[in-house]
């Protein structure tokens, strides 16, 4: 989009975003048909506050009225829905600022970046100076109330390989999502043989991926915790951004099976 474009447009939006009762309305319309009088209740407005509002929205073709309800016009619904995602947007970027400010966040595909307000409902599991395990100990409560597990990693860790392959043999689903240069140095690791009898005696998988994304992603049928880079190269284990929330679970599900459309599974 040009400048001149928004220039163009900039007083519509102006108008639409001066009025927190514009948006009030539109934003209560969003969730089903609404009563003049559910209206009031919803934005602690007067009729005669709400009614001028209404009218311009009307005019404006964004709303219409059947049986004494109001209704959102599928031009109505288009905008609201665009005016939710930015919401979400910045109440999401606004509440972990500090781990978005801090992460390099590129390598998260643009569709997915258009929708990170499904994060909204998250929370921040952080290392600190005296509970200096808190990711870790976050991650085994993950996988052992897990029946499904996927993972994303670019690290390897002894430890967490042990607590997964504990889960398998207790009938869990695993898929481990590693790239091609990690997968080597696995295979030269003491946990080849962990690595082989997950690849060839179990239904949980082993997948390799050319050039694996700098991030770290595990989901669950519950959970999604996800990590990234610092911004000086490093991947930080000592922070996760960690939801039981059902829309980013499945965000996080489309996240890790955008990943996994591009990768081979192992055979040994």
């Amino acid at each position: 989009m040009s400048v001149d474009q928004f220039s163009r447009s900039m007083g519509d939006i102006q108008a639409l975003f001066r009025s927190r009762l514009q948006i009030q309305i539109l934003l209560s319309l969003a969730d089903g048909n609404k009563t003049l009088s559910q209206l009031r209740d919803i934005t602690g407005s007067s009729s005669q506050a709400l009614i001028p509002r209404i009218r311009k929205l009307e005019s404006n073709n964004f709303m219409e009225i059947s049986d004494y309800e109001y209704f959102l016009t599928p031009i109505g619904r288009l905008l609201t829905k665009k005016m939710q995602d930015m919401i979400l947007f910045k109440s999401v970027t606004t509440k972990h600022k500090n781990f978005w400010d801090q992460h390099f966040s590129d390598e998260i595909p643009e569709d997915f970046l258009d929708t990170i307000g499904d994060l909204n409902n998250s929370e921040i599991i952080a290392d600190t100076n005296i509970e200096i395990f808190n990711v870790y100990f976050n991650f085994l409560k993950i996988i052992q109330e897990a029946e499904q597990l996927y993972i994303l990693t670019p690290i390897s860790s002894p430890a967490h390989m042990h607590a997964v392959m504990k889960r398998i043999s207790e009938g869990a689903y695993v898929e481990i999502l590693v790239g091609e240069d990690l997968f080597e140095q696995l295979s030269a690791s003491p946990n080849i043989d962990q690595i082989h009898e997950l690849a060839t005696h179990t239904k949980s998988k082993i997948l390799v991926l050319d050039k694996l994304p700098r991030l770290g992603l595990t989901v669950t049928d519950k959970h999604i915790s996800l990590g990234l880079f610092k911004n000086d190269g490093i991947f930080d284990t000592t922070t996760d951004l960690f939801s039981v929330d059902e829309k980013a679970v499945n965000w996080g599900r489309r996240l890790y099976q955008h990943y996994r459309a591009d990768a081979i599974e192992l055979t040994l």
